[in-house]
């Protein structure tokens, strides 16, 4: 179950702002400023009217679950005497086929009563323009989950806080692929990255379509793509504001005050513990903890400090794990700033890595680009090229000083669109 705070008038914050959003696909516009003011009192006020709840003026359990079809992307209807597909999709604004693709197993011509449906809305789940946290994130994976059942949805273990390490698996190719995000708190723009490709991918799949001119079904049939679209939900929490109290949040406030110079919380990239989950791999972490140790990451910090050895954070152990759990072919992590490729780790050079690269720079406009050697060891991508000799990309998406504005996001998209779907096929 997401965990939901009680918001009233003066609230601020990521969930505030998931509020709006809520409020706002249910008919209610409302202004997504994450600020809850007298525009959300009145919007909430009139939505609780309408669900027959008090109408108090303030976000609890009731009224969250009353908004939480509108932030799944769906809701579940019992079928009645006299229903039909088309009575349904027209009584809930849904479509037949969209009722079809959620419910594959349903006989549509021959409903059974007291049988319940998946409805569909015609919105997409995945939001892009609020924060993303690992509340919204649980959300949308359900979400995505119930309107394409087609997507596996599991988790590979669990953070420092306890909080599912979420990916989804879409595909039935031989092809194995990997995209994750999020390793860094503050660089949480890629999750919706991921997660938007994965819709767009899912609802082109259903109806026969394509994405960036790529037959879906090819894709399909070609490639099966896991995503694991938020490594590090505890960091990402922090540095959104959705983790604000608490022993955690003091702990880590404690860590970033022996590191003035680190804005906290929007400054945090590390787990909750301080330890940087892209410098945990077993890749030159010796290399890693030398240099960042020369740069004062001596102790728990908000970033770049190494742990005490490889694989000691949970959130990296799940990872290194789920890839040991299968073949991939080839893996993309994404990162933000700077619009580069980065595709390297010493000399290792496997077949077809820069020829990818090029592709992607290509596609992109990025710039394909020499790890700089303070931050050659210990990544994700060091120890997948190193350890299976297989093509492996840091990607560093769009431009700025992180965590990056979410206004950036449809030109980051843009611009990764044709990476994240060609890097499906084989040369």
């Amino acid at each position: 179950m997401a965990d939901f705070k009680i918001l009233r008038l003066g609230s601020r914050g990521p969930q505030t702002e998931l509020l709006q959003l809520g409020l706002t696909r249910a008919g209610f516009d409302t202004r997504a400023d994450g600020i809850f003011g007298n525009n959300t009192l009145n919007s909430l006020t009139a939505f609780q009217r309408a669900h027959d709840l008090d109408a108090d003026g303030i976000a609890g359990a009731l009224t969250w679950n009353a908004l939480t079809p509108y932030l799944t992307g769906y809701t579940v209807y019992t079928v009645r005497r006299g229903d039909s597909l088309y009575k349904i999709a027209s009584q809930l604004g849904t479509s037949i086929f969209a009722l079809k693709t959620a419910n594959p197993k349903v006989d549509i011509y021959n409903l059974t009563v007291g049988s319940r449906l998946i409805v569909p809305f015609t919105y997409n789940i995945v939001p892009t323009t609020i924060s993303f946290t690992s509340t919204v994130l649980e959300l949308v994976m359900t979400g995505l989950a119930a309107r394409y059942p087609f997507i596996s949805v599991g988790s590979a273990g669990r953070s420092v806080m306890g909080k599912e390490l979420y990916y989804l698996k879409i595909g039935s190719g031989a092809r194995q692929v990997f995209y994750n995000a999020s390793h860094h708190g503050n660089e949480w723009i890629t999750t919706p990255l991921l997660l938007s490709f994965a819709e767009e991918y899912a609802a082109a799949l259903s109806s026969g379509g394509t994405v960036f001119g790529i037959s879906a079904a090819r894709l399909y049939n070609t490639s099966t793509l896991y995503i694991m679209p938020m490594v590090n939900p505890d960091g990402v929490d922090l540095a959104t504001g959705e983790l604000d109290s608490g022993r955690f949040f003091e702990n880590a406030k404690r860590i970033s005050e022996n590191y003035p110079n680190i804005p906290f919380p929007s400054g945090w990239k590390a787990n909750i513990d301080g330890i940087d989950p892209n410098l945990q791999y077993p890749a030159g972490w010796d290399n890693a903890r030398e240099i960042k140790f020369s740069q004062g990451y001596v102790s728990p910090a908000p970033r770049d400090y190494v742990g005490t050895a490889p694989l000691e954070a949970p959130e990296s152990r799940a990872v290194y794990d789920f890839t040991l759990q299968h073949d991939f072919a080839l893996t993309i992590s994404y990162h933000t700033q700077g619009e580069v490729i980065f595709w390297q780790y010493l000399d290792f050079e496997p077949e077809n890595a820069l020829e990818y690269a090029q592709q992607f720079s290509r596609l992109s406009g990025y710039e394909v680009a020499d790890v700089p050697y303070e931050s050659s060891f210990a990544g994700y991508k060091d120890w997948f090229i190193s350890e299976f000799f297989r093509p492996g990309y840091t990607i560093e998406a769009g431009i700025g000083i992180n965590p990056l504005p979410i206004s950036q996001f449809d030109k980051i998209r843009a611009d990764n669109l044709g990476i994240i779907t060609t890097a499906l096929l084989p040369l």
